[in-house]
């Protein structure tokens, strides 16, 4: 009974399926006829008659040229109106489209008046080259290539409109000219939509008619073509007109059968390259991890050093437009940038690298001044979130990319990435490309090939966000390492206070583009003065202002505290969560803050769990207790709690 009740549901309404089957039979029909009106005994002695072999030969000669034309001239197109704005890319975009909606007759009148002998350019192409392009094949070219041209833009264009900016960034930030990035990036990874373009123009310039009659003429071994062919055989012998169609129409269906609908072309990276695996790629991850024990640091035998730019680079950087804030860090300083989303954090590193217009840094690093540079040129290389790993590369080749696009030679440019594959735990996974990597281990290979790149400046932007617990704390430690010895500057975008702490200097902390506070981690730790920050330390965090008898809060609760400041001051009462006593009934004793509420979410945060208590007399409260007091309480959703904390527990920071 469900599954005809599931047929019924799917099946389309007859007002809908009536029409769309009359369509298929109304393009279907011609076709048919084509094949019935067929005299088959005869399609080899029609096909290879001297006649319909020179108009072929012809075509091919054509079509093959107009190809040729289209990509050299389409594909910078279809890049221009893709990745550059200007002004005007509208009409520029329906120039290209007008030959696909002009009548071909039209696009012949138009071309005999635009390079005909009387035509605007005509008479100088004649007078100054000799070229005379009417009932010549160069006209036949001409034509094919004007009608088949936009098949080629149009196709390429909305691959490269479906290709991540992210990855022709990346290539920049590791010194890789555009020119370069190119053609060693951007067309490689829109092979589909370039490979479907080419099909669609060559079949296109290949059965083009109207605009060649009319502008080249019809001479036969000169521009008469197979299709201007059939039109001559319909008049004295159809049947041969039949099959020469036939032939023609095997060739378009096949073109079109090889692309399967693949009109616009798909990029190479079905997915990015920090993105979950499929279940295929995930186990064919899980088996090379069995090689080697993720977690266990490699022997000291299998961790060469790595190879030291032994050049000293302070940073000095003036931001301005979204991002209102300078820089100056010596060589050697790691960076942590912390705040919470759309403070700025990546606007921040983009405007480093000079991929932005929303921010300007007037940089400097070292001796250099490094504003004007455009990005491949400034020595500074960068991890994007997703990792932005070139897909049509192995992990060696993306590692390497880098060296090689500052002319290191090939042989060594393999050997130091193998290196630092291998720092980073990843060198048995060098010959695989991304899609066959797990998350993190993708994650590890950008991470390496923006530290093989020699930078002078390094920017990471959450660079161990998709790794587990065990490989992170593992490539924290590499990472630390290296910035050890490393002679430029580091910016590390993190949301993990671990990495924070851990790994940087000093901690930016940015609202809204601006610095909130530049302090070592330890200062922060102890007075943060975000929310968000003290939120992600794990603190408890309460925006007021200190008054005479207390610290006033926005909801007009008061909390006692054993430190004052001056009345009016705007402050933040940090609490952590350990300082929190929860207890069923109200509590008796020392304790001067006190609030009944009920809790509202209990997680596990390693042997102990958090409880988030939300009451109407104060802010949200989180308490950091036992698992073994938890079920003594007796804890779940809901529970109607006392919270407390001492007035001492209190540390006021002024804003």
């Amino acid at each position: 009974m469900s599954r005809h009740l599931a047929r019924t549901r799917t099946r389309p309404p007859v007002t809908l399926a009536l029409p769309a089957l009359l369509a298929v039979a109304f393009l279907l029909l011609p076709l048919i006829g084509i094949l019935s009106r067929t005299a088959w005994g005869e399609v080899g002695a029609h096909l290879s008659s001297p006649g319909v072999v020179q108009a072929l030969r012809l075509s091919l000669f054509v079509s093959l040229w107009a190809l040729g034309l289209s990509l050299l001239l389409g594909v910078p197109l279809a890049w221009l109106l893709a990745r550059v704005p200007f002004k005007g890319k509208a009409f520029v975009r329906s120039l290209v489209l007008l030959p696909m909606v002009l009548p071909p007759t039209v696009g012949g009148v138009a071309l005999l008046l635009g390079f005909g002998r009387r035509g605007l350019l005509g008479p100088w192409l004649e007078g100054t080259f000799g070229i005379t392009l009417p009932f010549h094949t160069s006209g036949a070219v001409v034509a094919a290539t004007f009608v088949a041209m936009p098949f080629l833009v149009i196709s390429l264009e909305g691959a490269l409109g479906g290709l991540k900016q992210s990855y022709e960034e990346t290539a920049a930030s590791l010194g890789a000219s555009p020119v370069r990035v190119f053609f060693t990036v951007t067309l490689p990874m829109v092979a589909p939509g370039l490979i479907a373009g080419a099909a669609l123009t060559w079949a296109r310039a290949l059965g083009e008619f109207g605009a060649t009659i009319t502008f080249a003429g019809n001479l036969p071994g000169t521009t008469q073509t197979l299709p201007l062919q059939v039109y001559l055989l319909l008049q004295d012998e159809p049947e041969a007109a039949t099959s020469v169609s036939l032939l023609l129409l095997v060739i378009a269906m096949a073109v079109l059968i090889a692309l399967r609908g693949r009109w616009t072309g798909t990029p190479v990276a079905a997915r990015s390259a920090g993105a979950p695996a499929t279940a295929t790629d995930g186990a064919e991850a899980a088996a090379a991890e069995a090689e080697r024990a993720p977690g266990a640091p490699l022997p000291a035998a299998e961790v060469p050093a790595a190879p030291q730019d032994t050049g000293h680079w302070p940073l000095h950087a003036t931001v301005t437009g979204f991002n209102e804030l300078t820089l100056d860090a010596g060589p050697g300083t790691t960076i942590a940038v912390v705040g919470e989303n759309g403070a700025g954090k990546t606007t921040l590193l983009r405007a480093l690298l000079g991929l932005t217009p929303r921010a300007h840094a007037e940089l400097r690093l070292g001796d250099a001044d490094v504003t004007a540079l455009p990005p491949h040129k400034r020595q500074v290389a960068w991890v994007p979130q997703d990792g932005a790993l070139f897909p049509h590369l192995s992990a060696l080749a993306n590692t390497a990319y880098g060296l090689r696009a500052r002319r290191v030679p090939r042989a060594e440019a393999r050997r130091e990435a193998q290196l630092w594959l291998d720092r980073l735990g990843v060198g048995h996974l060098a010959a695989r490309r991304p899609a066959q990597l797990s998350g993190g281990q993708a994650q590890r290979v950008a991470l390496a090939r923006a530290l093989a790149a020699r930078p002078r400046l390094l920017l990471l932007d959450e660079p161990l966000a998709a790794l587990d617990q065990t490989t992170r704390a593992r490539v924290r430690h590499t990472l630390r390492t290296h910035l050890a010895g490393f002679g430029g500057v580091c910016l590390i975008v993190t949301h993990d206070p671990v990495e924070a702490v851990s790994l940087a200097d000093r901690v930016l902390v940015l609202a809204d583009g601006r610095t909130l506070q530049d302090a070592p981690p330890a200062e922060v730790t102890r007075h943060p003065r975000s929310p968000w920050v003290a939120r992600m330390l794990g603190r408890n965090a309460w925006p007021g202002t200190a008054s005479a008898d207390g610290f006033a809060l926005p909801s007009g609760g008061r909390l006692v505290t054993a430190e004052t400041l001056p009345e009016g001051s705007r402050a933040l009462a940090i609490i952590g969560p350990e300082a929190v006593s929860v207890h069923r009934d109200r509590p008796a004793g020392s304790p001067r803050n006190v609030w009944q509420g009920s809790v509202r979410e209990i997680t596990a945060v390693g042997s102990r769990l958090r409880v988030l208590v939300g009451s109407a007399e104060a802010p949200d409260l989180v308490a950091e207790i036992t698992p073994e007091a938890a079920a003594e309480l007796g804890l779940v959703d809901g529970s109607k709690v006392w919270t407390s904390v001492k007035a001492t527990e209190v540390t006021l920071v002024e804003l």
